[in-house]
This record gives C-alpha cells, sequence and structure tokens, in this order.
C-alpha cells in the first residue's frame, strides 16, 4: 500500500506543475507588453536619451515619436524657447518572448531626463548692429529708444522719428532703420469752399502770368530738412540667453557716447600750432603729445604737407543732417594775391587793408554729430560791400642750407660760453665740429665768395653771400681751394678744415647771418 500510494503522489505533483507552467504561459501570451517569438529577426528595443536608460519597446520607430511629444510637453512648460539636449538610443534583439514598457511610461522617463539636461533658456531679443559694433537688446521698443535718442541729441523741435523697414528679400527677419519727419497738415480754412476755387482757377484763364524766377527770403523752408545715420544700420531678431542682454540705458550711452577716434591733419599754408589747436578743437599739449618725434617743443617749425595725428571724437552711431538758416551778419571778402616771381616765398607785403562788409544770406548747411561739414550760400543780399585784402608775396623757392661736413662732432654750440683761450669771445656767434685736419669742407648753399683769405683769428676764412640775403662764414681752415668772385654751388668743395687762426685745436668753425645779424645756423640746415 505504501509503495502504490507514493506512486501517486509523484503523478499528482507532475500534472499540477504541468498545468501552471501552462497557464502562466497562457496568461503572458495575452498580457500587455509580452513580446511572442517573431522570425522577422529583431523585436525587441532598448531606449536610452543622453545615455540614461528610459526603457524597453516593441516598435523602433515608436522611440522618436515619443521623444518629440517629450520635447513639446517640457518646452510648453517654459517661457521662450528653450535649448534640450536630445542623443536618442535604440537597440534591438531577437527574443521568443518579453515584457516591454508601456509607451507612457518610456515618454515620461524622457520629460524626466529631458528637465535634468535643460541648459538654458533663449529669449525672444533684437540685435543693433553698427558697421563692426554690436548691442543686444530685449525687444524692438528698446532698439527704436535707443535710435530715437540719438536723433533727439540734434532734433530739438522733436520732429524727426525712426521707422523700421523690413527687408522681404533676406532669409532671416532683418529690419533697417530710416528717419521720417513727421509733416504738420496745415489746417483747412473755415471760409474755402470748392465754388469759390474754381471760379478763381476760371477767372485767371488767358491772364499772362509772370513766373517767378528767384526765391524771396520768405520762400524758404528753414530748419532741418532731413536727418539720416551716417552709417550702416541693422536690426536683426534673434534668440539669446539673458544674460547676453544689455539694458536700453547702457546700450544707449555705449552708441551715443563720442570715442576717441585716431585722425591724421595736414598742415597748410598759414598753419600754427594755435592755430590747428583751433581748426581740431585740441589743446596744443594734446597734439604736440600725440606727435612728440615732429613736434619735441613748442617752437618748433611746422611745414606744409606735415601730417600731425590728431583724436577726433565720435560715437558708435553718427547722425547727419542738412538745415537752411537764414543769417544777418558781417563778411570778409576773399584776400587777392599778386605774385611776385622776383622775390623768394619767405616775403610779402600787404598793398591793401581789408574792411567787412555786411550781408543777409540763406545758408544751406550740412553736419555731422553737430559739426558742420558743408556750408553752401542759396540766396545772398549784400548791405555794405566787403574789401577785400590784397597781398603782393614772392614765388620763388628760397635756397636750402645743407651741414658744411661729413660727420664732426660739436665742441662749442651757439650762444653763452667759457672762453676756451684767452681772448675769445664768450658769445659764441657759430658752431665749431671737431674734425681731423684736412676734411673736406662744402658750401651750405649756393652762392657768391666775397671774401677767402686770412682774417686774424679767423685765420683761414671763406665768406658766402646767398640770393636770399643771408651769409655763412667758414673758418680756422687749413687750405681754400676757392676765390673772391667765384660762384659755387651748394655742396661744392671749397676748402680743407684745420687749425689756423686762435684755437685749441683742430675743427671747423661755421657762421650764419641774416641781414648781417648771426643766427644760430643749426635752425636753418636741412636735417
Amino acid at each position: 500500500m505504501k509503495k502504490t500510494k507514493k506512486g501517486k503522489h509523484k503523478s499528482i505533483d507532475f500534472t499540477y506543475i504541468k498545468y501552471t507552467i501552462l497557464t502562466l504561459f497562457f496568461c503572458l501570451l495575452f498580457v500587455r507588453g509580452y513580446v511572442p517569438y517573431e522570425e522577422t529577426g529583431v523585436n525587441f528595443f532598448y531606449v536610452t536619451l543622453n545615455g540614461v536608460e528610459v526603457g524597453s519597446i516593441s516598435d523602433a520607430l515608436k522611440a522618436e515619436e515619443l521623444l518629440i511629444n517629450a520635447r513639446k510637453n517640457v518646452a510648453a512648460t517654459r517661457e521662450g524657447y528653450t535649448f534640450l539636449e536630445t542623443e536618442l538610443g535604440v537597440s534591438g534583439e531577437a527574443v521568443t518572448w518579453g515584457l516591454v514598457d508601456g509607451e507612457e511610461a518610456v515618454q515620461k522617463n524622457m520629460e524626466s531626463v529631458l528637465w535634468d539636461n535643460i541648459q538654458q533658456t533663449l529669449k525672444r531679443s533684437y540685435t543693433l548692429k553698427v558697421n563692426e559694433y554690436m548691442v543686444n537688446l530685449s525687444s524692438l521698443d528698446d532698439v527704436n529708444a535707443l535710435l530715437q535718442a540719438a536723433i533727439n541729441q540734434y532734433d530739438d523741435q522733436d520732429k524727426f522719428h525712426v521707422s523700421m523697414v523690413k527687408d522681404n528679400n533676406r532669409e532671416f527677419s532683418l529690419l533697417t532703420p530710416s528717419i521720417y519727419k513727421e509733416e504738420k497738415q496745415p489746417e483747412a480754412d473755415k471760409d474755402d469752399n470748392t465754388s469759390a476755387g474754381v471760379e478763381d482757377v476760371l477767372s485767371g484763364v488767358g491772364e499772362i502770368t509772370e513766373e517767378k524766377t528767384e526765391l524771396d527770403f520768405s520762400d524758404y523752408e528753414y530748419g532741418i530738412l532731413e536727418m539720416n545715420f551716417a552709417e550702416k544700420v541693422e536690426v536683426v531678431e534673434a534668440y539669446l540667453p539673458a544674460g547676453q542682454l544689455t539694458p536700453v540705458g547702457i546700450a544707449t550711452e555705449e552708441v551715443i557716447k563720442e570715442q576717441e577716434v585716431p585722425g591724421i591733419y595736414e598742415v597748410v599754408a598759414g598753419d600754427t600750432l594755435t592755430r590747428i589747436s583751433e581748426k581740431v578743437n585740441l589743446p596744443i599739449e594734446r597734439i604736440m603729445e600725440l606727435n612728440s618725434e615732429l613736434l619735441p617743443n613748442i617752437n618748433v617749425t611746422i611745414h606744409i604737407g606735415n601730417e600731425l595725428v590728431i583724436t577726433v571724437p565720435e560715437p558708435e552711431l553718427s547722425v547727419e543732417w542738412v538745415e537752411n538758416n537764414y543769417y544777418e551778419e558781417y563778411y570778409d571778402a576773399d584776400v587777392i594775391y599778386i605774385d611776385n616771381d622776383e622775390w623768394y616765398t619767405t616775403k610779402s607785403e600787404i598793398r591793401q587793408q581789408p574792411s567787412s562788409g555786411f550781408r543777409r544770406v540763406v545758408a544751406q548747411e550740412s553736419y555731422l554729430n553737430g559739426k558742420m561739414t558743408q556750408k553752401e550760400i542759396l540766396k545772398e543780399e549784400i548791405v555794405k560791400e566787403a574789401v577785400p585784402k590784397i597781398i603782393e608775396r614772392g614765388t620763388k623757392i628760397p635756397p636750402t642750407y645743407i651741414k658744411p661736413i661729413t660727420g664732426g662732432r660739436i665742441t662749442s654750440g651757439y650762444g653763452s660760453r667759457k672762453a676756451p683761450v684767452a681772448g675769445a669771445t664768450t658769445n659764441h656767434r657759430a658752431i665749431d665740429w671737431y674734425v681731423p685736419t684736412g676734411t673736406a669742407v662744402f658750401a651750405s648753399s649756393g652762392g657768391k665768395v666775397t671774401r677767402a683769405g686770412w682774417l686774424g683769428s679767423y685765420g683761414y676764412v671763406i665768406f658766402i653771400d646767398h640770393e636770399d640775403g643771408k651769409q655763412t662764414r667758414y673758418a680756422h681752415l687749413s687750405k681754400i681751394l676757392v676765390k673772391t668772385g667765384d660762384y659755387v654751388k651748394q655742396g661744392a668743395k671749397i676748402a680743407l678744415s684745420g687749425s689756423t687762426g686762435r684755437v685749441t685745436g683742430p675743427h671747423l668753425h661755421f657762421e650764419m647771418l641774416i641781414d648781417g645779424v648771426g643766427v644760430n645756423p643749426l635752425l636753418y640746415l636741412d636735417k
């Protein structure tokens, strides 16, 4: 009996296990998420987002759709444009059966990953470009306020305003600002009527009207006629982080504040440092600082054509305009010059003193950032004629002067000194260069030799008179190579240096006189 009973229990256990397995198999077959065996190959897919596993699905194409929905849900809860980093990964395998996650669960997991990876929120903004300068503003109203502030500096009557023109030919949103004048409409005449106007026209038929050929002062429009931005200005719509936007007040100050910009001024006839300072509105000290090599001291001579570095104050955004103005003013006639070919350019004489006139004028003036750049007289009525200044001036180019030796070291300058030997002058009216005996001496400029020989303490000397009234003298020579009456050219070899006369050693003593008065030769030698 025991043996039979034991075999019966084994049969019952096997049957229970068999039916349990079959029941689980059929349950799994109809439970959602079960993937049955298919002979099509890969049928089970693992999904990752930004390296994080978010679930498994049975259709690989569904992953992209779930990501799109997740992005929309996250973006819908935030203002502006949100930058979301998304790197979707899908890997699959072939299975006989398996459990997959629900689509809703996978999408929720994706949204969680996206929230963790939000980097920055981009706001709709506008970038103002002025040539190479750019500034980012938070709204179009801020852009208009900045540009209007630039105009209002010069438009005290509030007649000009900014408008934006969209360029439809560009792929992205591009706006170009323009300035328009607000025209006031004339008030309608209460007594005006159409029939009266027609009668006036008809009554004039057949009459010969004389066309007005010249405008009267009252016919002109006065004040600012037109305004424009001098630079190319563009406004581009963009989406930027809040940290890259500039408050409109700060941006306005940056754009309209004058900055120092390097410039060049070319010296013209009649210029002095004082006059140039007035012209460019820059202190003399600042001009000298910017041109320290050219202008080592305030008494230096400047020449026509010299180029001076100056700084010109200019804002990032410049405004230019044209206006008509009425003046009653004193005026000066243009100077009249009479050329004299017998005189050097260094000589001039006034032949007639000027006298100012008085006139009424309408002038059209062009301005850039408040500085007049051009003026044209549209109408002029002379009340009193101006008398011009008449100047007779020379046209001949005066001779130049060169150093009379090559090399050499200055041992005694021009002016006061301690006498090197007994009896020598303490007021030295020359320049002494130490050079070895026998060094060639050249004519500093072309002229006539008026003395060549011995002259007391000078030793052997040469005097040369020049066409511009100057005289040069060369002393303590060892040998003279010209004679009195000779005409020599500039640079001609006229002597050899030495130590004749009253000297302490070999050198060349060089003098220059103007109308018989000694001057410092170094001030007249070409550099």
